[in-house]
């Protein structure tokens, strides 16, 4: 896709999608970093079912800290995986607190340090908790539609988001991780994508060929 295609590509997406920002529910750093850890592979509908026993339980970092393993397992049961992240979610919060004062770090190298935290989860938190867009956070939504358009050829996460990153202009990193994911839920389906419906089919290679 040329550098004005992409443009157009993005206005479009934007026209189709105003209402289009991050679905998880947050109100500070930490708790963003937590939800986050929660919706892998599970829908943020259900993160945002849990988050609010969770983040009224555990109100500070020390709190999700010091909370007992068992319980924090407890609450965040319905998220699936919930031995794993919650056993990433203390070591997160500790790291917090020993490593940077309390405060989530703010660079994607230094979020990258933190349990639990990957490349997609830490370009989220940067767009979301400190309005930092430097990157392309490649969850499901953003790699099935880069596949299908022809944006990236690639399955890895991290190389589809550097061939994306080459293709979008800096002016749209911000909007373009919502773009993508409100696109897959609504039009690009998984199983069943609604290409007659679909407002950027005209850039489709997987429309082109069906």
């Amino acid at each position: 896709m040329k550098k004005l295609d992409a443009k157009k590509f993005i206005e479009i997406l934007e026209k189709t999608y105003p209402d289009a920002t991050c679905s998880l529910d947050f109100k500070t750093p930490f708790q963003i970093t937590v939800a986050v850890m929660l919706s892998a592979q599970c829908t943020d509908e259900r993160v945002n079912k849990t988050t609010p026993s969770l983040f009224e339980r555990c109100k500070t970092i020390e709190d999700f800290a010091n909370i007992d393993i068992h319980e924090l397992e407890q609450i965040i049961h319905p998220c699936g995986f919930y031995k794993n992240k919650a056993k990433n979610i203390k070591e997160c919060a500790k790291k917090v607190l020993e490593n940077f004062n309390g405060e989530v770090p703010h660079t994607m190298e230094e979020l990258l340090t933190l349990p639990g935290v990957g490349r997609k989860s830490a370009n989220v938190i940067l767009l979301e908790a400190f309005g930092i867009a430097k990157g392309i956070a490649v969850d499901t939504h953003a790699k099935r539609i880069s596949n299908r358009i022809g944006l990236s050829s690639e399955s890895d996460p991290e190389k589809i988001e550097k061939d994306l990153l080459k293709i979008f202009p800096k002016e749209s990193l911000k909007d373009i991780n919502h773009l993508l994911v409100w696109h897959g839920r609504n039009t690009c389906d998984s199983r069943k994508p609604l290409c007659n419906n679909c407002t950027v089919k005209e850039y489709c290679e997987f429309y082109k060929n069906l």
